[in-house]
């Protein structure tokens, strides 16, 4: 029974389920109307995905397109994207080894010291590809390491991919019950991010397992659940994966004409969409049901096409097992030649298989057995020495013993100096954030201080003046150049009053207090921008749930400072102020298009300083990438449960 490894991007966030014209349509209007950029490059995938049931050749244009740009810019999570992006068309059509060819030269290029987020997604992907291709041992070693680096960056979707993954993984070892326990760790999490494609996953892995383990009723209504989560999404591979552990499970329950109708369904839509891996499960399942009925005029062709597709796949588990069925057939023709001749075949294959997995444990047998021998020759030739210097052989003892003491003792110490170490870095962690935080909130405090005694103080004493002013001029009996002179007073006055209140208003926006974020960014860009020979191009998403009144004013300060160095040190005519959310995910991005810079120009002003502390008050990641003469782009990642 096969089942889809689902893969899980970096841009999850960005993944878009709806393959409607409604979906292309906006995303083509967006990139006809978009200089080239990172974000552009994204866009390319998301067009590209909108093709890839009904035209992967398109797919593959705008992927490349993507990945194009992304080289262009030397963006690191484009290139990240190409890859998971690319992958599964190349799964739907069997070409595994130039997916894996991928997913291996992109860990390559991260190297160790790569962002542990796209480093969890490659080693997932890379697994996905081990797992096809039957190198199960290659597959866990990928997933668990994915699992730890998920773990490490808190990440609930990548440790709800790895351990699905590793839940197929003990399925096809046949440790079904350790399988059952990984899936439903994953369906937990699944049904906590509210995705009902990782739902449909971690359901398979549950169905799968209980299938083996012969709850076949439980395993059918499960396999249902998956058939109406494919339809919901209009996913025909969950839809496929349904129809195939339900034709399993009925099967299995003797209602042979059911599960015949599914598997005929699942190989008639693996043709139209070009999934040869689904139509040539769909052709085991068939051939061994047909066998079952003693069709065996049906069961030729059905397996003769399912070894054809077994061999293009190079999928040598299932082609060993179509080997035995196409035995089993001219057995029961009466073919007898033809029948040894598949069952060599058969043989053959699995003693190729078993030698593939067994070669090192194998070896390691060996390596034991020749260490063991060399250690009984030692003992025989210790036994001897021993009896001749027996002295000697006391005494060496002792000091060894003695110098294994005392590197015990050394370890223990070293061990102990080390979690002391860590301790300290942690608790000075914690100092310096809780002291970064004690400094922003002492900074707002003070600005919306300063801004009430502004307003109210100095701006009443002022309008007061004016006023005052106003009805003496009433009064007043001026000569034509002493009434200009106090015209000219009252006018300066009104813009002292117009300068403080904008003044005050920068420090603490009551649109911000009052009508929330996304509003007080927008009035914001839409000042800056007044009469100016730039314009500023904002998209808030998600903004309307209100966060913590200081996530709110720590995100639009961060806005604010961006903005501010882009108008006076780019010299850009378009910038792109964006701040999206989705769920406990935050991004923040701001682009222009001016001059920019390369990174030895980076200069550590007191802006970026400000910037980098709201950044690690909000616990987030700050990406700057510039290239002289083309723009400039600062993205910035954060989650916000501790602080929205």
């Amino acid at each position: 029974m096969k089942k889809l490894f689902l893969l899980t991007t970096m841009l999850a966030a960005l993944h878009s389920a709806a393959q409607g014209d409604p979906v292309r349509d906006s995303l083509r209007r967006l990139l006809a109307n978009r200089a080239d950029d990172t974000l552009k490059a994204l866009q390319y995938y998301q067009y590209g995905e909108t093709f890839e049931t009904e035209n992967a050749d398109s797919a593959f244009f705008f992927y490349k397109k993507g990945k194009t740009l992304s080289e262009q810019f030397n963006y690191t999570k484009g290139k990240s994207a190409y890859v998971s992006y690319s992958i599964v068309l190349l799964n739907n059509q069997g070409r595994f080894k130039e997916a894996l060819k991928l997913c291996t030269d992109l860990l390559a290029e991260l190297g160790p010291g790569g962002s542990k987020q796209e480093l969890a997604a490659a080693h997932i992907n890379t697994g996905s590809e081990w797992q096809y291709l039957s190198d199960f041992e290659a597959a866990a070693e990928n997933y668990l390491k994915a699992f730890r680096l998920a773990e490490d960056i808190g990440n609930k979707r990548f440790q709800r991919v790895a351990s699905n993954n590793l839940a197929s993984v003990f399925n096809s070892l046949q440790q079904y019950n350790k399988g059952l326990d990984y899936a439903r760790k994953s369906l937990l999490i699944a049904k906590e991010l509210k995705d009902d494609y990782a739902v449909a996953s971690s359901t398979i892995n549950i169905a799968t397992s209980e299938s083996f383990l012969k709850k076949y009723d439980q395993s059918l209504a499960l396999f249902k659940e998956v058939e109406q989560l494919g339809i919901k999404m209009e996913d025909d591979i969950i839809i496929m994966d349904g129809w195939l552990g339900m034709a399993d499970n009925l099967a299995e329950l003797n209602k042979g004409s059911e599960a015949e109708r599914y598997y005929r369904d699942v190989i008639a839509r693996s043709k139209k969409i070009n999934a040869p891996e689904y139509e040539m499960y769909g052709c085991m399942g068939l051939s061994k049901q047909l066998l079952k009925v003693k069709n065996y005029t049906a069961a030729g062709p059905v397996i003769d096409e399912g070894i054809k597709l077994a061999q293009q796949l190079e999928t040598k588990l299932e082609l060993k097992d179509l080997y035995l069925r196409a035995s089993e057939l001219n057995e029961a023709l009466g073919n007898n030649d033809s029948a040894l001749q598949w069952h060599k075949k058969f043989t053959a294959l699995g003693d190729s298989v078993l030698t593939e997995k067994n070669t090192a444990a194998i070896n390691l047998m060996e390596i034991k057995f020749e260490t063991e021998k060399k250690e009984q020759q030692l003992k025989l030739q210790q036994a001897t020495i021993r009896h001749q210097h027996t002295l000697n052989y006391i005494l060496g003892g002792g000091i060894l013993t003695l110098l294994l003491i005392a590197g015990l003792l050394y370890r223990n110490y070293q061990q102990k100096r080390r979690l002391q170490q860590q301790q300290i870095n942690k608790l000075e962690q914690e100092k310096l954030l809780l002291a970064t935080q004690s400094i922003l909130k002492g900074q707002e405090e003070e600005r919306s201080r300063m801004a009430r005694d502004l307003h109210d103080g100095l701006g009443g004493l002022l309008s007061g003046v004016k006023l005052q002013l106003g009805a003496m001029k009433g009064n007043l009996i001026l000569s034509e150049e002493h009434a200009r002179v106090f015209n000219n007073a009252l006018g300066k006055l009104d813009e002292s009053i117009s300068e403080m209140r904008r003044v005050a208003h920068n420090m603490m926006p009551e649109a911000l207090m009052k009508l929330g974020l996304q509003q007080a960014l927008q009035d914001y860009c839409d000042g800056l921008s007044e009469g100016q020979s730039f314009r500023i191009n904002t998209e808030f998403h998600g903004l309307e749930q209100r966060m913590s009144p200081s996530t709110e004013v720590v995100v639009y300060r961060i806005v604010q400072e961006l903005l501010n160095n882009a108008v006076k040190h780019s010299g850009a005519n378009v910038i792109l102020a964006q701040v999206m959310r989705q769920e406990n995910d935050l991004s923040i991005t701001v682009e222009d298009n001016g001059r920019g810079f390369s990174k030895e120009e980076v200069v550590q002003g007191a802006g970026l300083k400000n910037i980098r502390s709201r950044v690690d008050y909000l616990q987030g990641q700050l990406d700057i990438q510039s290239v002289p003469g083309k723009g400039t782009s600062v993205h910035i990642d954060c989650t916000i449960d501790k602080h929205g």
